[in-house]
């Protein structure tokens, strides 16, 4: 594992030990259409303050039949995003898997929805049989994998003939290429691919008040200074490298043929 996959790896695991309140919920980049008179998305009251890391996961699953469904997302963090699938889009069971027992353990404690459960778990050696489930979702987590291949294959063994693979996350520029090639290589079929960093950098700004109030409020000083670009406050190295183009934002819907 390099370098910079251990440091976002650290930020998750300090996320997960340390910011124990439940209404830190996601920790996604977030998602916000461009057209301002597009239909907003519908939600109940008590998501409203997670409107772009739940509009990232609507984007993710446009399309993507998911109503009695078996629902698996890998790298689940903090669970909202699959309480949320669980709560509103109907599916039979969902599961959220991760590597962090901290992450899981807060999860089970704050995250309700029918038939949703929590592993502790490895992206790269699934704890589950061949073939258990009809979605696999995972949103900005591969990129702290060792492996995007073997995670892949995992996703591929683990998925039902005809199941679907939705992903998104970030990439450097030079390596979009690469990626959409690792996504490919254990014989998942693509559906629909698409760059949607002009939404992430539009969500990141509308809701950089938000996210810095949270950074003061429930992160250590001693460590505020590695979460600005954890969390691409605007200002951030991390900030600056979506809006100049070098950092692109990825979506994948796969389906598993055979």
């Amino acid at each position: 594992m390099g370098l910079r996959q251990l440091a976002w790896r650290a930020c998750y695991e300090l996320l997960g030990a340390r910011v124990r309140q439940p209404a830190w919920t996601f920790m996604n980049y977030g998602y916000a259409p461009l057209d301002d008179a597009a239909p907003p998305l519908v939600l109940d009251p008590a998501d409203e303050p997670d409107r772009y890391g739940i509009g990232l996961y609507a984007h993710v699953l446009d399309g993507v039949d998911v109503a009695g469904a078996d629902v698996l997302e890998v790298g689940s963090g903090r669970g909202g995003g699959v309480s949320w699938v669980a709560r509103t889009l109907g599916p039979a069971t969902t599961t959220g898997v991760d590597l962090a027992a901290s992450a899981v353990a807060l999860s089970r404690r704050d995250r309700s929805g029918p038939g949703l459960r929590f592993v502790q778990g490895d992206a790269l050696a699934l704890p589950f049989d061949d073939a258990s489930f009809d979605v696999v979702l995972n949103v900005e987590s591969s990129h702290c994998y060792p492996s995007t291949e073997r995670f892949v294959a995992e996703v591929h063994r683990v998925l039902r003939p005809g199941g679907t693979f939705a992903w998104a996350d970030f990439r450097r520029a030079d390596d979009v290429a690469a990626t959409r090639a690792q996504l490919r290589s254990s014989g998942l079929v693509p559906v629909h691919e698409d760059d949607v960093t002009a939404q992430v950098l539009h969500a990141l700004r509308l809701d950089d008040a938000r996210r810095a109030e949270l950074v003061r409020a429930w992160i250590p000083r001693v460590a505020r200074p590695a979460f600005r670009p954890f969390a691409a406050l605007d200002g951030s190295s991390t900030h600056e490298r979506f809006r100049t183009g070098k950092t692109r934002y990825l979506c994948a819907r796969l389906r598993r043929s055979t």
